[in-house]
């Protein structure tokens, strides 16, 4: 079993059906798709000489070279470790150091990458996708799909974890292929007319999207800008009508307030799904009487990929229904190959599921559930305790099996789809000499769902300005990770054990009562 052979069966009886295009300019067929695939995983195997289970790694926005290169890479055997590009460079060196990838794919001038990540990539072979050397690859001898077995290694996804440091998600061949044929099953039927639009990062959800489309010989398009445009998506849905997409709520929420204050036509998509973040009501309704019955939600976790719950297009539709509101607000119910529960997974005894319409941590077993985590056999051990993947997330299903989320335990914040840990912030707001204690929390927001909050308590005496802070998070973490808004506060809130009470910093911008 290897996905490549996904696209070589797609290949083999449709070559000349259109399969990438970047914007309106459409760039190569199926058939073409596929031998340039075969030529990179000939140069990975002879020139770099990389054996089968060895690690590649991407970190580039949305573009064409996205789809050839994960496609080389499975036919060549090996692992595809996408990298979000908005990371800053020493997340990526972890990431690059912790996979001991052996191969790093980049765009733009490798030589600033190299320079911009000094020691962090020690001597890592680089190749610009923008390069000769790149093309020079996707041209040269191609080789058969090497076999891989069901349970191998197939995308290493990195996930950020409570403790600050990114932990390797281990997703097989079986994982990728479950999910994919839970995408037919659970979410949409996708068809050789369609087209799926990559308005999301590839190297997340959006990019797992590919294999359904693959599978049914559909176009894949890579927007112009590489990323989410909302007059871009709209032009592209009109070009190629029954449009496919990706979408976090923040982005789903901008795209409605296009349609409606500019009239727009949306006719030509078919379906956004959305997931990532939280949907909120009034949102959800809106979104439903501007784009009309367009929305599937997913709920899912890198740890099992696009595939705990679905709300389908028919539920969401469906206004007849007694409970039509709590559904809509629901994520939806247990994708086909897998079992969700809501347990008390805090008791430490047999893990039993709690009835319906009582609150506890949700848990998930089934076909798409990882391996386990890259190296780190605790962390694994403790997340695939008692044979369930526990999610961290709070929950509560009802009687018919729809899951509403009510909290995430592990106090992630999820900001225009991509999730931000507070201790991760936490700790580079703490170098500040000025510092004494910080907490960090989400505060719900219009635009992206929720964004960055940091309360902090100074020394005595010392200040610490706000553009210092900035200063220090930017050096070291991701943009979209920095604070929006820093609270001074005389003393964190806290309880008898010394624990910070974080739903009482939540009051400050809560209505009273709310917490």
């Amino acid at each position: 079993m290897n996905l490549a052979q996904l696209l070589a069966r797609t290949a083999r009886v449709f070559p000349q059906r259109p399969a990438i295009a970047l914007g309106e300019r459409p760039l190569c067929s199926y058939g073409e798709w596929f031998r340039r695939s075969a030529a990179i995983a000939g140069a990975l195997r002879g020139r770099f000489g990389l054996h089968a289970g060895e690690r590649v790694a991407l970190f580039m926005a949305n573009c064409p070279q996205y789809l050839e290169l994960l496609y080389g890479i499975w036919h060549a055997g090996l692992v595809a470790v996408p990298i979000n590009h908005k990371l800053h460079p020493r997340e990526v060196a972890f990431i690059v150091e912790n996979s001991a990838a052996s191969l790093l794919f980049v765009a733009g001038d490798p030589g600033e990458v190299a320079q911009a990540w000094a020691d962090g990539l020690a001597g890592l072979p680089l190749v610009s996708v923008d390069a000769a050397e790149y093309r020079q690859l996707a041209s040269g001898d191609p080789i058969d799909v090497v076999p891989r077995a069901p349970d191998d290694l197939a995308w290493l996804f990195y996930t950020s974890g409570t403790t600050g440091r990114p932990k390797g998600v281990m997703l097989s061949q079986r994982n990728l292929l479950a999910m994919t044929l839970c995408y037919f099953a659970d979410v949409d039927q996708a068809s050789a007319s369609d087209s799926i639009l990559y308005a999301a990062p590839m190297s997340h959800g959006a990019g797992m999207y590919n294999f359904a489309h693959v599978l049914v010989g559909a176009r894949h398009v890579v927007p112009e800008s590489g990323g989410f445009d909302v007059a871009e998506i709209l032009a592209l849905s009109q070009r190629y009508r029954q449009v496919s997409m990706f979408a976090a709520p923040t982005m789903v929420h901008r795209l409605v307030e296009q349609v409606a204050e500019c009239q727009s036509d949306c006719s030509g998509i078919k379906t956004i799904v959305y997931g990532g973040g939280p949907m909120y009501l009034e949102d959800i309704r809106r979104a439903l009487a501007v784009l009309g019955d367009r929305l599937v939600q997913i709920y899912g976790q890198g740890e099992s990929p696009m595939t705990i719950t679905a709300l389908s297009r028919q539920h969401l539709a469906d206004r007849t229904h007694p409970r039509h509101l709590e559904r809509i607000v629901s994520v939806g119910v247990a994708h086909s190959v897998v079992e969700v529960m809501v347990a008390d997974a805090a008791g430490g005894g047999a893990l039993e599921p709690l009835p319906a319409g009582v609150t506890g941590e949700v848990l998930v077993r089934g076909e798409t559930v990882m391996q386990g985590y890259w190296r780190d056999p605790e962390a694994t051990a403790a997340t695939l305790h008692g044979g369930w993947l526990h999610t961290g997330d709070v929950g509560v299903l009802d009687g018919d099996g729809f899951l509403t989320l009510k909290d995430r335990s592990k106090d992630v914040i999820i900001s225009g789809g991509a999730n931000i840990y507070p201790r991760e912030v936490e700790e580079v707001l703490l170098r500040h000499a000025a510092v004494a204690e910080v907490s960090v929390v989400g505060r719900p927001s219009a635009e992206w769902g929720e964004e960055v909050v940091a309360f902090v308590v100074c020394r005595p005496g010392v200040p610490a300005p706000v553009a210092e802070l900035d200063q220090l998070c930017l050096a070291a973490i991701a943009r979209f990770k920095r604070p929006k808004d820093y609270v001074f506060l005389a003393a964190l809130p806290k309880n008898n054990y010394g624990k910070v009470l974080k739903t009482e910093l939540r009051c400050h911008w809560q209505p009273a009562g709310e917490n």
